[in-house]
């Protein structure tokens, strides 16, 4: 019987991405020969998509062979995959999570299947897309009460009506947008500001005539594609600082594509191994190949965004509080 082609040019790749990493550093007789990439659905979706890019693009100068299997698991918000990680995922080097951002998110609501925790999962490497919200006008001021529209109250979307709240205005809340075009509802007059993720996010805007309000960058960042836009976080915030945690949690979940991670407690040699394969595919060729609205990050850089997804416990309570509190709503 033979391999589903797609299958088999996943399992080529792969291994090029494993000998690629099994050849980099100093110190690779720690690496082990074989190792399994989990990653989130499905087959076709666009993390087993980074994932085969990985593959690609390390395939290219390999010198040693290694045994990296890729395991799809679940759907496209990753809480399968990483309920998989925390069981099975030993500290050995072995065990590699391709963790997507709609997975601590999932924790953050206290949605039931996200039985796992994330703190002190390790950063290998990860992708940051731009999250920016934007309005039909300009943003008002203090006691304006602009229509926010969104997705579902167990999205992002949410938690960018807290940081309205936040910055003192009334916003109505508007759920139940289509997720992938809403500056349509923009452009329609159904809403007046709505977060904007993906690609082409300043053509997107010019086609509606939209103007971007704030990022949902850390504090004191700036989006490279959109370096006049300040942060949300740089903006005069009200609120308890649990709040304000727990509104930097979903704001990370919101810009992060998927980051490659190691369990925690790993060693530190296995953790540089990895960080060093990964470093040497960006030096390559890896910041060529995604767009401007992408931003690959290495694991030191990487480590502020995965420890912003795993707020204080005073923090997830607090935002579980709100969303009951403002939107009515509770996990299933």
């Amino acid at each position: 019987m033979h391999a589903h082609p797609a299958l088999s040019r996943r399992t080529a790749l792969l291994g090029g991405l494993a000998a690629g990493l099994a050849c980099a550093g100093p110190a690779r007789a720690l690496l082990p020969p074989a190792a399994t990439l989990l990653v989130p659905g499905p087959e076709d979706g666009p993390h087993a998509r980074l994932a085969d890019r990985f593959g690609a693009s390390l395939a290219r100068s390999v010198t040693t062979a290694m045994r990296l299997r890729q395991t799809v698991l679940g759907g496209p918000d990753g809480v399968t995959a990483a309920n998989r990680f925390a069981t099975e995922g030993a500290p050995d080097g072995r065990t590699l999570l391709l963790l997507a951002g709609a997975a601590p998110l999932a924790r953050l609501i206290g949605d039931p299947r996200a039985r796992f925790d994330a703190a002190g999962w390790l950063p290998v490497c990860a992708v940051q897309g731009s999250a920016v919200v934007a309005g039909r006008d300009a943003l008002p001021g203090p006691g304006t009460a602009p229509r926010f529209g969104f997705a579902a109250s167990d999205t992002a979307g949410a938690a960018v009506l807290l940081g309205l709240d936040m910055l003192g205005l009334q916003a109505s809340p508007v759920p139940g947008l289509a997720p992938q075009r809403p500056e349509a509802a923009l452009a329609q007059g159904q809403v007046d500001a709505v977060l904007l993720t993906g690609s082409d996010i300043a053509l997107r805007l010019a086609a509606v005539g939209a103007r971007p309000w704030f990022t949902l960058e850390a504090p004191g960042a700036r989006d490279p594609a959109l370096t006049d836009v300040p942060s949300l976080f740089d903006l005069l915030l009200g609120g308890p600082p649990e709040l304000r945690l727990a509104l930097g949690a979903a704001a990370a979940c919101a810009r992060l594509r998927a980051a490659l991670v190691l369990p925690a407690l790993t060693p530190a040699t296995l953790v540089a191994d990895w960080r060093g394969a990964a470093q040497r595919w960006l030096d390559e060729e890896g910041r060529q190949l995604l767009s401007p609205w992408l931003r690959i990050l290495t694991g030191i850089e990487a480590g502020p965004l995965l420890a912003a997804l795993t707020p204080p416990p005073a923090a997830v309570v607090a935002y579980r509080e709100w969303l009951l509190r403002r939107l009515n709503w509770r996990p299933d």
